[in-house]
């Protein structure tokens, strides 16, 4: 007797279909189809590992579908971070770069966003009276003193 895809009612989780004997490649249609769920994208949390007020400090559950946005929007909140922080201390953000990594669930087979990464750069303006002062005194002293000559 010849049955179809998920015509077995007991089944409904990944490892109970491996263990009836279907093959990855039914497995992860079965799990497309949303007639079996995976136990490891069921439990998968996110969590933030900085020191920055943020979303996700303790661990969190996202759904496959929406592990791109959520991510992303997480990482966004870096990036408004340093914008703040540059702002509050007479800096500026010279770049700002956010990462997504993916990776396959070893279950499934589901490729999902995995986590991110956000990288920074503040430049801090000189606040220093009097290092500005030499600056402008040295350019006075300096000027005119590299020339280039070409010899023809």
């Amino acid at each position: 007797m010849i049955t179809g895809i998920g015509s077995q009612p007991d089944v409904q989780t990944v490892s109970q279909a491996k263990n009836a004997g279907y093959s990855s490649g039914e497995v992860k249609q079965m799990v497309r189809s949303g007639e079996i769920t995976c136990e490891t994208c069921e439990n998968r949390k996110y969590q933030d590992g900085s020191n920055e007020m943020v979303s996700y400090k303790s661990p969190t559950h996202i759904s496959p579908e929406s592990a791109a946005s959520a991510v992303m929007a997480h990482e966004m909140e870096h990036v408004d971070n340093a914008y703040a922080e540059a702002s509050a201390n007479n800096g500026e953000v010279v770049s700002a770069s956010v990462r997504l990594e993916s990776s396959v669930c070893p279950e499934c087979g589901r490729t999902y966003i995995s986590g991110g990464e956000t990288t920074t750069q503040i430049k801090y303006q000189e606040e220093n009276p009097y290092a500005k002062g030499f600056k402008i005194a040295d350019s006075a002293h300096l000027a005119g003193q590299n020339v280039d000559l070409t010899i023809q």
